[in-house]
């Protein structure tokens, strides 16, 4: 019987290594990952570039403290700087951790201007920010909030897609807006290039923060680096994880000069955030992604995925309702029984997650290669046609 607490309900399958696009489980099998760990091994399992950077860095030094300057940090906050929006990078564990950081630097921002009282924060009914304590209630789904009362105070919320209520929902105390730019847990639900501009306007008019969550469609998965980039706009506050760290534990807010103004010395710490050896892993990550034709290659991929799977829904409308996505971040939003649908796919050796809506998603690594796509699309097609 294990003793690892019982929060997930895992399959029985366990894996003894990975290369690439694939897992090779301990029953022998091979199998096709089209979940990434859930979009955070970027670059495939057992990266040779990433394994000779982390082993290189390994013999020289994991961990200081952030009290000491550290020069790996220093070069991935100036590449992050150089190549986005943001004046500043402040470094985390995990997308929760950003989240929740960038939620403290726009109610630090508020505070530090003498409006101490201006800190609630309005976010998107069912969203995903993350399962720490504060970030469940960001979300407000009723699943993930569930016996973890009393309610944390000072987020406010409006659904998807509500133009009307989302500025009804504005107040004299609200700080920012937090959304996904790309909704991933909650089905794969991109928010439209007007809505952002329209967004970034609306702040700008009500004199308050827009904080983008990129922690699971940023760092390339989108086809651009940050899915934003799509509407032309610049946020405020983006909190990113997942595939900066290509599967080492990595997150980050970026923040433009504004918001940094609010931050001073003790307003906000990590002991682990930024260590020498999880930087290196950044820098090699970056080495890649700002190759030359590495997004368009992405987005390319991601197009004629897109493409042939909504061939695959017009043969079997039955089984596929729609097809959600952009870049590599990609759902299939069913009729059928999406546990019974990932099932099948699993037993044809292709791995895929879950996300609200009764969506399945595909998450690639972003080096995904064209054969291996289309491997993926015969799996599907092939679970469609003997789907009962």
């Amino acid at each position: 019987m294990s003793k690892i607490l019982n929060t997930y309900n895992r399959k029985k399958i366990s894996f003894t290594k990975g290369k690439g696009s694939y897992l090779y489980a301990s029953n022998g099998k091979k199998y096709l990952d089209f979940c990434a760990g859930i979009a955070v091994c970027s670059l495939g399992h057992a990266n040779d570039y990433l394994i000779r950077s982390i082993n290189k860095q390994s013999k020289k030094l994991w961990h200081v403290s952030n009290v000491f300057t550290i020069p790996e940090q220093e070069k991935l906050a100036k590449r992050l700087t150089q190549k986005t929006f943001a004046d500043y990078v402040s470094f985390q564990n995990s997308g929760a951790e950003a989240t929740e950081a960038a939620i403290k630097f726009a109610r630090r921002y508020f505070y530090s201007k003498g409006q101490p009282k201006k800190n609630r924060v309005l976010c998107i009914n069912n969203s995903f920010h993350g399962r720490t304590i504060a970030a469940i209630f960001a979300s407000n789904s009723k699943k993930a909030i569930e016996g973890f009362g009393p309610k944390v105070d000072g987020f406010d919320h409006f659904n998807f897609g509500d133009h009307k209520g989302l500025e009804k929902a504005i107040t004299k105390r609200t700080a920012a807006i937090m959304v996904e730019t790309i909704l991933g847990e909650g089905g794969i639900k991109v928010i439209p290039d007007f809505c952002l501009k329209g967004l970034r306007k609306l702040c700008n008019k009500k004199k308050i923060l827009l904080i983008l969550d990129e922690v699971q469609c940023g760092v390339g998965r989108s086809g651009k680096f940050f899915a934003f980039e799509y509407a032309k706009i610049k946020p405020d506050i983006v909190p990113i994880a997942k595939g900066i760290g290509g599967g080492f534990p990595l997150g980050a807010v970026l923040v433009n000069k504004k918001v940094a103004s609010g931050m001073k010395p003790g307003t906000h710490g990590s002991t682990f955030g930024g260590n020498p050896l999880a930087m290196s892993v950044g820098n090699a990550v970056m080495d890649v992604m700002f190759k030359k034709d590495f997004l368009k290659n992405v987005s390319k991929n991601g197009k004629y995925f897109i493409y042939q799977l909504n061939k695959i829904k017009s043969k079997y409308p039955k089984i596929i309702k729609e097809v959600r996505g952009k870049g590599l971040l990609i759902g299939l939003c069913l009729h059928v029984n999406q546990a019974k649908f990932i099932q099948k796919l699993l037993d044809n050796n292709l791995l895929t997650v879950r996300a609200a809506e009764n969506v399945v998603r595909l998450l690639p690594p972003l080096n995904v290669k064209r054969n291996e796509i289309n491997l993926g699309l015969k799996i599907i097609e092939k679970v469609c046609k003997k789907f009962k």
